[in-house]
């Protein structure tokens, strides 16, 4: 609990919804259990295929029913009911209906996907919605809430606004924009979204000083609304208080490995995270410890991945698509090192968790990874792959510097944990809260001279 009055604070669902997890579902459900902590009811906003013309408890149902399932949205009937009330959306924006939760559904099989919640909302296909009007009419879709949280903190950025709250945005990067050719985005919408947002936002969240300097350097103009909160990690208890014997357990019995006998990369196999550099600079390196590579594929880039199956064949690379919270935890521990030589990182999670759970790791020098990791890894240039080889062949050589890695990782990643995060977001909150009442002061001294 910090000094701050509590305030209902809203965060949306839009990644935490999502079939397999994100580096934002774990922002968005860190932010929550942090909020939490804080004294602070949360409100969760999601954008399910669930609407007001259900009962409560067919609602109930169908949030279980619907969350972490890829439902696409249906074409409605030209002039039938949905299609109205659609049309309806589109001029007045959408409201939404209470999810209640009463227990009568079994959900413990949900309890890691879950975000901590004072009360769920639930607006149908919400984000898509959004996306669509954006495009369209260059708007942001308005949204109502039954007593509205008096701040809203989207967790992405979003065409949306929530009606009678302070609207912040966290904006993680701006990769799509810095490295227009690691990513998918449809660059024309992203840059207008991003330009709309520093003009209108009410304030906006980013999680490291790169990424603060980035978002300057588009919009000096917003230089005043933008303020870095970094970022937190909520570790798994369970994974901490696993002995070396049982992680040695549970590793050997899912994947044949000994511990300290493999270099591990966790993460979307996608550009920006470098895979190919890493799977190229690996292969060059002079070692019998394997590389474990643990993510699904975002996008196929065959410079990406050209080596690939060639490690595979040659049984040093060892690659599995998605793990669990606890086994990916007990697999991090195992390691000799986590390798996270990312292009670019808005905060760059995978190093703090690896630093929190006692392993040494090896990053880029750049940016926000230098920032989370401090002197505390091996740094090196993520674009020189003779640099990665010989960084991955120092790890795999020298006993004393990974023991010292890992012994003073946790005392690094101390810097981020939830009471330091929690300080940094009250400091936002209240900088925001001030912004927004100095705003409103100004709007009425201008009208009463009129």
């Amino acid at each position: 609990m910090t000094g701050f009055s509590p305030l209902r604070i809203g965060i949306d669902g839009f990644n935490l919804a999502m079939a397999r997890g994100t580096g934002v579902a774990t922002y968005a459900r860190t932010l929550s259990h942090c909020l939490e902590q804080m004294g602070h009811p949360v409100d969760v906003l999601y954008g399910m295929d669930i609407t007001r013309y259900m009962s409560p408890t067919l609602r109930e149902i169908m949030f279980f029913d619907r969350l972490g399932q890829d439902t696409p949205q249906r074409r409605t009937k030209l002039f039938s009911a949905r299609w109205w009330q659609n049309r309806r959306s589109d001029l007045l924006g959408e409201e939404a209906v209470t999810i209640p939760i009463s227990g009568r559904v079994e959900a413990r099989s949900f309890i890691s996907r879950l975000p901590a919640y004072d009360r769920l909302f639930n607006a149908p296909f919400l984000f898509e919605r959004a996306a669509k009007r954006y495009r369209t009419f260059k708007r942001f879709t308005p949204v109502s809430i039954s007593n509205p949280p008096q701040i809203m903190h989207w967790t992405y950025p979003l065409p949306i606004y929530l009606k009678g709250a302070i609207n912040i945005y966290t904006m993680h990067d701006l990769v799509p924009l810095r490295l227009p050719y690691t990513t998918l985005d449809d660059k024309g919408y992203y840059s207008r979204l991003i330009a709309d947002l520093c003009k209108n936002a009410d304030g906006i969240c980013t999680v490291s000083e790169a990424s603060r300097n980035d978002i300057i350097n588009f919009h000096p103009e917003a230089a005043d609304k933008i303020y870095n909160t970094y970022q937190s990690v909520h570790p798994n208890q369970k994974v901490i208080s696993l002995s070396p014997e049982h992680v040695e357990k549970e590793i050997d019995g899912a994947f044949g490995l000994k511990t300290d006998s493999y270099f591990l990369f966790f993460g979307s196999f996608e550009p920006k995270k470098n895979i190919g550099r890493i799977i190229e600079g690996f292969l060059e390196a002079d070692t019998q410890r394997k590389l474990v590579l643990v993510g699904a594929m975002a996008w196929k880039s065959e410079q990406e991945v050209r080596f690939l199956e060639r490690g595979i064949q040659l049984n040093r690379i060892m690659k599995i698509d998605y793990l669990p919270e606890t086994l990916l935890g007990a697999l991090i521990r195992g390691a000799r090192a986590v390798l996270f030589p990312s292009l670019s990182e808005g905060f760059g999670l995978p190093v703090l968790e690896a630093m929190a759970l006692g392993t040494a790791t090896l990053t880029s020098k750049e940016g926000a990874l230098r920032e989370v990791a401090g002197d505390n890894a091996v740094l090196v240039d993520p674009y020189d792959i003779s640099a990665i080889t010989a960084g991955i062949e120092k790890l795999d050589r020298d006993n004393e510097l990974c023991a010292k890695l890992a012994h003073e990782g946790p005392f690094r990643a101390a810097n981020f944990d939830m009471p330091h995060y929690a300080k940094r977001l009250e400091s936002m909150y209240e900088k925001f809260l001030r912004d927004y009442a100095d705003k409103n002061d100004s709007r009425n001294i201008t009208s009463k001279s009129k």
